[in-house]
């Protein structure tokens, strides 16, 4: 009974992850340090992780190093304009939950903690796919009760390494993840980086969790998001002025262009800043 009690539950993730695209973790040598990773964990996301909880345990503050493409990252997206995008994405949802826990400054301030990012590989959606899938699900939703999941063509996916490190330079958690996109719970947006943008938000979900908790993220997050965060989401003021620097959610409207396929760029503005 046990045996099929935990073979139901496995069920649903085993046919998610039959609809994925396949993006294996990527390093780039940018970490202070690889050796104090773990085994490679996860089934939808992929990820080798290390966290130093009674280190993180007396940290007050915070600074994010603007996230930074691999060069072999460089080549995967044609424009500045779609990194800043994914870059603008990842680090927004790192500030914002962050804060829970943390006073974030801005990257010039000194902090107890620095948290640097780098993307080593993006897979781009392929857009003509992508608009397929939309199209499809969209005429499905309006003819059936049901409306069919995303065709599982020309799915994206992101790698990503990260690390946060005290005022010496020790590595206090760091983590090599990656995970491509899937028909079921990734809407197709008509876009290079469509899949690479929403993944990054996924990406700072998890990897802003260990920091703040201590610990690995272990399945999906089911607590609730405090009030700072919600606001945020839809667009509102950060609790930090320094996340203003990664730009606002586009809130209920970012939400509806996604369901439709619309590119990011149509309804979340990165701020103009130059970016290294």
């Amino acid at each position: 009974m046990f045996r099929l009690k935990v073979t139901a539950s496995l069920l649903p993730l085993t046919l998610i992850a039959a609809g994925c695209a396949t993006v294996p973790t990527k390093t780039a040598g940018t970490l202070t340090t690889y050796n104090h990773l773990g085994e490679q964990k996860g089934m939808l996301s992929k990820s080798r992780n290390y966290v130093d909880a009674g280190a993180l345990a007396s940290v007050k503050t915070v600074r994010i190093v603007p996230t930074t493409f691999a060069q072999s990252a460089l080549s995967r997206v044609k424009t500045q304009a779609d990194r800043a995008l994914v870059a603008n994405a990842l680090d927004r949802e790192v500030c914002v939950a962050l804060s829970d826990k943390f006073q974030v400054v801005a990257p010039h301030e000194p902090a107890d903690l620095t948290v640097r990012t780098v993307v080593t590989d993006v897979v781009p959606t392929d857009k003509t796919a992508a608009g397929v899938s939309t199209a499809v699900t969209l005429g499905s939703g309006a003819a059936l009760p049901v409306s069919i999941p995303r065709l599982p063509l020309g799915l994206g996916g992101l790698a990503v390494e990260a690390e946060a490190i005290d005022r010496s330079g020790t590595q206090r958690a760091a983590m090599v993840w990656a995970r491509g996109a899937n028909s079921i719970m990734d809407n197709p947006r008509v876009s290079e980086v469509g899949d690479a943008y929403g993944l990054a938000t996924k990406f700072g979900g998890e990897f802003s969790r260990m920091l703040v908790t201590g610990k690995e993220p272990e399945g999906l997050d089911i607590s609730l998001p405090s009030g700072q965060r919600v606001k945020s989401w839809f667009g509102g003021e950060p609790k930090y002025a320094a996340c203003e620097a990664f730009g606002r959610a586009p809130g209920l409207t970012g939400l509806v262009a996604g369901k439709v396929g619309a590119p990011p760029e149509w309804t979340d503005k990165t701020p103009e800043a130059p970016r290294d």
